[in-house]
């Protein structure tokens, strides 16, 4: 008899450990150290970064996207599309 399936997020919101299932796969974690700091200038670089490259993708026509699926069925590193995509536009940003 299983009581649980599966977990996904934190177990209360003063927690440090969270569950997640990628791709059919149950992860457990727990972030020892927090950071409560200010966020340094390369942290911020790196959002900045990523809020770019969220960016880039939404504003990527019908055809690029078409030629990204082409491109990631040919590939086996990346299991998600929009991961394969992330990656391909954070390196243009380099």
């Amino acid at each position: 008899m299983i009581l649980v399936d599966r977990l996904s997020g934190k177990v209360c919101s003063h927690s440090n450990t969270y569950f997640a299932e990628r791709y059919g796969t149950q992860y457990t974690g727990t972030i020892c150290n927090p950071y409560t700091g200010e966020p340094t200038d390369k942290q911020i670089a790196v959002r900045e970064k990523f809020a770019d490259t969220i960016e880039a993708i939404n504003n990527l026509t019908e055809e690029q996207r078409e030629a990204y699926k082409e491109a990631f069925k040919k590939q086996k590193k990346y299991r998600s599309l929009r991961g394969y995509i992330f990656a391909q536009e954070y390196k243009k940003l380099n």
